[in-house]
């Protein structure tokens, strides 16, 4: 998953406590550092040789229960909504190309490139949806959101240029997958505006990640033989971590933030993350933090934050 607040239901309120604003504000950081450090928990993983379809598949198997809890309680209330019939197609396809897919795929490209390099590239997801919004719905793109752009992906660049630095291979074939990661994503964030408004941000989360969840497991047993799960025990913990809290939490902690600050603020305050990606790499993996990783950092987060600046100002026409 890549992190990226999903838009607040039509029907939800912002409450207007100092309190709750505080809070929501301290839910948006935990959110986006517990995102952050599932880059961290993947590239630590892989030293035991485990190989990603089967790392994800533990991940979602440690995450599914806590999903489907949230979806049976949702679906319970009687005040919730009916799904339709012609619902479940696109739950279904919202769940294997936002959360499957985008999962997948950042998972493959970590096992190349630096683990700050991935969360700013996932970053970017903003920008992409911006892109989508100018080639699809032929909306038109200020100046400063070009600027936007601009700063964005050279940031980016500068990042990917300190990984070249470093050697290592296939990291062109890293970024380009994580970079699919993040254009999954973002098709998931542009496909699901009708169905956020309708059935409610937490519940289609909560009925997607089911979905993304159960195609990790399947992928694992039709691909991988049952001795592939004889594993050193460091992967298992890894593996239970990264599922609640670096999946679970985040995305209710996320949402939360939501509900209490709105999406524009939650993605400001989220902001932390790269940074908090750059720290913990550099602590707990020891990957270098040059010069250009740090500029190239600021340079996205600049970007990021012109964009969702427009964005809340109803800029984006």
């Amino acid at each position: 998953m890549a992190g990226i607040p999903v838009p607040l239901a039509s029907h939800d309120r912002l409450p207007t406590a100092p309190s709750a604003r505080l809070g929501g504000i301290a839910l948006a950081a935990i959110g986006a550092v517990a995102f952050s450090g599932k880059a961290i928990i993947v590239k630590l993983a892989y030293r035991y040789g485990v190989d990603a379809v089967t790392l994800i598949a533990l991940r979602m198997a440690v995450a599914l229960p806590f999903f489907a809890w949230v979806a049976i309680v949702i679906e319970r209330r009687a005040s919730t909504p009916r799904l339709l019939a012609s619902d479940w197609p696109k739950i279904l396809l919202l769940g294997v190309l936002g959360y499957y897919l985008a999962s997948y795929l950042d998972f493959l490209g970590l096992a190349y490139i630096t683990a700050t390099l991935e969360r700013l590239i996932l970053y970017l997801n903003p920008t992409i949806v911006l892109a989508i919004g100018v080639f699809w719905f032929k909306r038109r793109i200020l100046p400063r959101q070009w600027i936007a752009l601009g700063l964005s992906y050279v940031g980016v660049v500068l990042a990917l240029m300190h990984d070249f630095r470093l050697g290592g291979s296939n990291i062109a074939l890293g970024s380009i997958l994580v970079f699919a990661s993040a254009l999954a994503y973002a098709l998931y964030l542009v496909g699901s505006g009708e169905m956020v408004k309708r059935v409610g941000a937490l519940r289609l989360t909560a009925l997607a990640s089911c979905v993304a969840s159960l195609c990790c497991i399947v992928q694992f047993l039709i691909t991988r033989p049952w001795s592939a799960l004889v594993l050193p025990t460091q992967v298992y913990w890894l593996s239970a971590l990264n599922g609640v809290a670096c999946t679970v939490l985040p995305v209710f902690a996320v949402m939360f933030a939501i509900a209490r600050v709105g999406a524009p603020t939650a993605a400001q305050v989220g902001m932390i993350g790269p940074v908090s990606t750059i720290i913990f790499s550099w602590l707990l993996l020891g990957e270098s933090m040059g010069a250009a990783q740090v500029f190239g950092t600021l340079l996205v987060l600049s970007g990021v934050f012109i964009v969702s600046r427009s964005n809340r100002q109803g800029e984006t026409k």
